[in-house]
């Protein structure tokens, strides 16, 4: 039995039937590929944020593990000036006492207590010497007081410093390393919560230096970006978006936002330089001047996110509005801006958060100098989370890099909390139409 011979039309649909199917599988196979590069771009991304946010973990965590000892200072009568209380040597003192508890004994030449205040923090000092302002009597007597170790004896705790590493390749001498290993057999020395880092400023004894400063000068600079940037640039947008006339002009201002936008932060803090600190006189270093400059910065973003969600609210609110005889004042306020507030305040936080994080600008205006307190004025001298990190990086003691991932741990739990927020008020006042 043979085939019967197709025709000439019916073999041009069947080839056409033939073609159609292979395009038609041709474009499958294409989506199939596009669908697997979108994964995988999805889980490269995924891939990097785990690396970096690990990085910074294994990096910084071991900050907020403090090491402290029990220091029974024996205050020697003859080696304190009751005239000046501050000159006298408390450091030594506790050195000698501390020696004296592992059965050592100072050589004639000191360097025994000299080793072992290179492990002892000098906040032991300072708090005998706070003890000795409140009670002059106990001067001849023992006072104990509890103080972290010093940054280099608590990295050896953490196993960042191994006695395995040759004398000279370490900062800890061996017999050092036989005191901390002593004194921690002891109890003595008892890890916990590192609650100086989040509860003091910045030291230049990396087991003193904290965040607290920085936190609070974040903080102010931000309340004042925000109380500039947000009113003028909600107001600016409402006005080019619902009243401005649209002519040359407004399309001028229009193109010169969205460069701004793009600017380089750098040149905001040259701006910043040039006008508030040269010819306004505003204090260098401020959470003033900061804020100043970041407002300058976030209100091109604030301006184009604002003028969209007024676009997205939908004409017929405003039609309605106008039919029931509001003016065009009552209807924007009233109607048209209540439902773009989700929008406008996603924006606002948003560029907040990118403001938060900005470095080049701050460092342009003086927010690089070393600020050991937390600010009590908006003009008074202040350092900031992102400038923080930059100094501590930069530090040449190894513990300062640990703090350097710590104190990154704490600006990305401030920046996922304002981001936090932006989701929450978009949802609270989201309205679907």
């Amino acid at each position: 039995m043979t085939d019967v011979a197709l025709n000439p039309a019916q073999a041009a649909k069947a080839r056409n039937r033939e073609q159609a199917q292979a395009r038609l599988k041709k474009r499958y196979r294409a989506e199939a590929r596009f669908r697997f590069y979108g994964r995988a771009a999805i889980v490269l991304a995924l891939a990097f944020l785990v690396v970096l946010l690990g990085r910074i973990g294994l990096q910084g965590y071991s900050t907020f593990v403090d090491y402290r000892i029990e220091v029974p200072v024996q205050v020697d009568a003859d080696r304190v000036d009751m005239a000046d209380l501050a000159g006298s040597n408390f450091n030594l003192m506790a050195a000698d006492s501390v020696l004296a508890m592992l059965g050592e004994t100072d050589d004639a030449y000191g360097e025994a207590s000299s080793e072992m205040m290179e492990i002892l923090s000098s906040e032991v000092g300072y708090l005998v010497l706070d003890r000795l302002r409140e009670d002059p009597s106990l001067v001849g007597q023992t006072i104990t007081v509890e103080a972290p170790m010093k940054a280099n004896a608590s990295l050896y705790y953490k196993g960042q410093i191994e006695r395995a590493t040759e004398a000279g390749a370490r900062p800890l001498s061996d017999r050092q390393l036989d005191w901390l290993d002593e004194l921690k057999a002891r109890g003595l020395v008892k890890g916990g919560f590192n609650w100086t880092f989040l509860s003091s400023s910045d030291s230049t004894e990396p087991e003193q230096a904290g965040v607290l400063g920085a936190v609070v000068g974040s903080a102010m600079m931000l309340l004042v970006t925000a109380l500039l940037a947000a009113p003028i640039g909600v107001l600016a947008a409402t006005y080019l978006e619902e009243f401005a006339p649209k002519n040359r002009w407004t399309d001028l201002i229009e193109v010169n936002i969205n460069n701004l936008a793009a600017v380089p932060s750098i040149i905001y803090g040259l701006l910043g330089l040039a006008v508030f600190i040269n010819w306004l006189a505003v204090p260098r270093s401020s959470p003033l001047l900061g804020g100043l400059v970041l407002a300058l910065m976030s209100l091109p973003t604030i301006i184009i996110a604002t003028r969209s969600a007024l676009k997205a609210v939908p004409p017929s609110i405003r039609e309605a509005a106008l039919a029931v005889g509001a003016s065009r004042t009552q209807t924007v306020f009233h109607h048209v801006l209540p439902l773009a507030m989700p929008g406008m305040l996603t924006g606002t936080i948003l560029s907040l958060a990118h403001a938060l994080g900005e470095t080049a600008p701050l460092l342009m205006i003086g927010m690089v100098s070393f600020v050991p307190g937390v600010p009590e004025t908006f003009t008074s001298a202040a350092t900031v989370l992102p400038v923080q990190i930059f100094i501590w990086e930069n530090a040449s003691e190894r513990a300062f890099h640990e703090r350097t991932a710590a104190a990154i741990i704490v600006l990305l739990v401030f920046m996922v909390i304002m981001n936090l927020a932006a989701v929450l008020l978009r949802r609270r006042f989201e309205r679907r139409w």
